[in-house]
C-alpha cells in the first residue's frame, strides 16, 4: 500500500483535543485495513504565531501542499486579539484555502434522529434533514480588492471590502453543486442579492446559464439569500443542495448548523480542481465550529465533527466510501447509545467527555470494520 499523506493542523482551543481522537481513528484504520496512512503535524492560528509570528509558516505551507489531504481543527482565541491583522490566526485559514486553491466548500447539515430533540427547531422539522451547502469559497467580499480602512479629509474615515466574481469563479462552483446533486436529490437551489447587488445579478446569470448548457437534468431554483436563510428555520427540509458565494455560504451555514442540534456535529470540507493527469484535488478538511477557548483543555469537547470531517476525507480524498460509511455509522450508533457530550446533552442521557466519546466511536468504528 502505498503512503497516503495527512497533514493535520490541530490549531487553537479545543483543537489539540478532538485531534488526538481523530488520530486514533486512522491509526486503528492502519491497524486493521492497512490504509497506508502517514501522520505529520504543523502549526496554524495562534499556535503558529506563538511560535513564528505568523499565522503559518511558510515551511508548514509547503507540508499542506504535498499532502494528500490537510485536516484543521480551529483557529483563534482572545489571546491573540490584539496581533495585527495579517497575522490574526484567521489569516492562516485564509491562506491554506487561498494557496491550495480550495474554491468549493462543503457543508453537510444532517441531522441524526437521536439529536433530533436538540434542534433549537421543532423535531419534526429537523428529524431526517440532510442538507448539503456549497460555498464558493476563494473569492468574494473575503478576498476582493481594494479592502482598507482610510482617512477622509473631513475627519471621518472609510472602510472598504469589495465583493468580486470573475465568470469561470461562478461557473466552476455551480458544476460542484450539479454534480453532487445527481448523487443525491438531483436538486441545487442557488442563493444570493440580485435585488440590491450587481455581483448577486451575475451570479444568477452564471448559475442559469451553466444548468442550461450542461445540467438542465437537475432542478434548479434560485432564492434570495436572506430569504433563504428563513426558510432554511421554517421548513429547512424542503433543500437538497444550495449553492451560493463565500459570504452568504459562510451566514447559511451557520444558520444550518443549528439545525441539527449543535455547531459541534458538523464537518466539512474544501477542494480544489481535479488534477487533469491525477484526477487528485487538493483538500482540506475541518469540522465548522470554532476553537471554543472557553471550554479549552477541560475534555469536554465534542469530537465527532472532526471524526465526520475525517470522513469526508475518506471519501473525496482516498475514494474509501465503505470505510467513510462505517465511520458515520459509527457516529450516528453511539449517540443511538445515548452518549452525548454537554453540548448536544438531553435528559435520559449519558454525558461524556471528549476521549470517552472518542473511544466510544472508535469501538463501534473497530466492530463495523470487522
Amino acid at each position: 500500500m502505498s503512503q497516503r499523506k495527512l497533514f493535520l493542523l490541530p490549531g487553537d482551543g479545543i483543537g489539540p483535543e478532538i485531534t488526538a481522537e481523530l488520530v486514533k481513528i486512522i491509526k486503528r484504520l492502519n491497524d486493521r485495513k492497512n490504509a497506508g496512512f502517514e501522520i505529520e503535524e504543523g502549526l496554524v492560528g495562534g499556535a503558529a504565531y506563538d511560535a513564528h509570528g505568523v499565522a503559518i509558516s511558510d515551511d508548514d505551507m509547503a507540508r499542506a501542499l504535498a499532502a494528500d489531504a490537510v485536516i484543521l481543527a480551529a483557529v483563534g482565541g482572545p489571546k491573540w486579539d490584539s496581533v495585527p491583522y495579517d497575522v490574526r490566526p484567521e489569516a492562516g485559514l485564509l491562506r491554506l484555502r487561498k494557496d491550495m486553491q480550495l474554491f468549493a466548500n462543503l457543508r453537510p447539515a444532517i441531522c441524526y434522529s437521536a439529536l433530533a430533540a436538540s434542534s433549537s427547531l421543532k423535531p419534526e422539522l429537523v428529524e431526517g434533514l440532510d442538507v448539503l451547502i456549497v460555498r464558493e469559497l476563494t473569492g468574494g467580499v473575503y478576498f476582493g480588492e481594494p479592502k482598507e480602512i482610510i482617512d477622509l479629509e473631513n475627519g471621518q474615515q472609510r472602510a472598504i471590502d469589495t465583493q468580486v466574481y470573475d465568470t469561470y469563479e461562478i461557473e466552476r462552483i455551480a458544476a460542484v453543486a450539479f454534480e453532487l446533486a445527481r448523487t443525491r436529490d438531483n436538486r441545487v437551489c442557488s442563493m444570493e442579492k440580485r435585488n440590491v447587488m450587481k455581483s448577486g445579478l451575475f451570479w444568477n446569470q452564471v448559475v442559469s446559464r451553466v444548468h442550461e448548457e450542461k445540467f438542465s437534468d437537475v432542478t434548479l431554483s434560485h432564492m434570495l439569500a436572506d430569504a433563504g436563510g428563513m426558510q432554511l428555520v421554517r421548513a429547512p427540509k424542503q433543500f437538497d443542495v444550495i449553492v451560493t458565494d463565500n459570504l452568504f455560504g459562510d451566514i447559511l451555514s451557520d444558520v444550518a448548523a443549528m439545525l441539527t442540534g449543535s455547531l459541534g456535529m458538523l464537518p466539512s470540507a474544501s477542494l480544489g480542481a481535479e488534477d487533469p493527469a491525477t484526477g487528485k484535488r487538493k483538500a482540506m478538511y475541518e469540522p465548522v465550529h470554532g476553537s471554543a477557548p472557553d471550554i479549552a483543555g477541560q475534555g469536554i469537547a465534542n469530537p465527532l465533527a472532526m471524526i465526520a470531517s475525517f470522513a469526508m476525507c475518506l471519501r473525496y480524498s482516498f475514494n474509501m466510501t465503505a470505510e467513510a460509511e462505517a465511520l458515520e455509522a459509527a457516529i450516528s450508533g453511539v449517540l443511538e447509545q445515548g452518549l452525548r457530550t454537554g453540548d448536544i446533552m438531553a435528559e435520559g442521557c449519558r454525558k461524556v467527555g471528549t476521549s470517552e466519546m472518542g473511544d466510544a466511536v472508535l469501538a463501534a468504528f473497530t466492530e463495523k470494520l470487522g
